[in-house]
């Protein structure tokens, strides 16, 4: 009768707490409070970086997305129109597109070569115009990547750098102690394991937007050299169905002016002998 009194009284007690979730979120809290002022240090430039490098990717991917769909609806709008004063009329609506830059560029161009009308006197120059502009609107797409890139190349040796500095604080906790001891150590450690962690999760997310916004950008100058091709071609086309305007210093003179005097041949005073 014992053992089975001993089961019911097992099975009919509370069970035992389960251990706090937030255990976990304790330690890292308690490492970083027995941190050193470098190891605090490494960790206040490491989160710096992060906000730093989230806010430029953040930006960046906003502004792609609206100049990826403006330039699809001025893509559109371009090929239904038929004529490039009514697109010049509605192009800062897309403003933010890169291909606007590029329009705009090349239609500035065609109005001070000829107005406007025929075909261009310089089709070198238009496409000159076009892959200044491209590469104008790039370069200010591009703006601040640069910082971006560096945070992803740096941090983990900033990282690094809290790592050998909590290994030689580590050696000089044992080194005082005199013994072998987990608690000379642990600090130490435990300064080199949290900035390591930190320096990776700066630039492994730094890296992948990099990569992320740079092939955005491939794209972006693609689509805007092919927009540069479709729209000399467009303003050749036009060029044949439409006649050049004439010169404004053009005038019209004359093949040869009549002579006033009279042809002597024809003179009625002058008659045959």
């Amino acid at each position: 009768m014992t053992m089975p009194l001993q089961l019911a009284l097992a099975l009919l007690q509370e069970p035992e707490a389960a251990p706090p979730t937030t255990a976990h979120t304790d330690a890292i809290v308690e490492m970083l409070h027995n941190s050193g002022p470098v190891a605090m240090a490494v960790l206040i430039l490491l989160a710096a970086a992060s906000i730093f490098s989230w806010t430029i990717m953040l930006s960046k991917w906003r502004s792609f997305s609206a100049a990826r769909s403006r330039s699809a609806g001025f893509l559109r709008a371009f090929r239904k129109s038929g004529r490039l004063s009514e697109i010049a009329t509605i192009a800062d609506q897309f403003k933010p597109s890169p291909l606007v830059a590029v329009f705009s560029e090349i239609h500035d161009e065609y109005n001070r070569q000829n107005n406007g009308r025929g075909m261009p006197r310089n089709p070198v120059a238009l496409e000159r115009a076009a892959q200044t502009a491209s590469s104008e609107s790039l370069t200010a797409m591009e703006q601040r990547m640069t910082w971006l890139a560096t945070i992803a190349a740096i941090a983990p040796f900033i990282g690094l750098f809290g790592t050998v500095w909590g290994i030689i604080d580590a050696f000089h906790g044992l080194g005082t102690a005199g013994a072998a001891t987990l608690r000379a150590v642990a600090p130490g450690i435990s300064e080199a394991l949290i900035t390591t962690a930190a320096g990776l999760l700066v630039a492994i997310p730094a890296v992948v937007g990099y990569n992320q916004l740079t092939a955005q950008l491939r794209d972006f100058a693609g689509r805007t050299d092919d927009f540069g091709r479709e729209l000399l071609n467009a303003i050749e086309n036009a060029a044949m169905l439409t006649p050049a305007a004439p010169p404004e210093d053009y005038r019209e003179i004359p093949r040869s002016a009549p002579d006033p005097r009279p042809d002597p041949r024809h003179d009625p005073r002058r008659r045959a002998i």
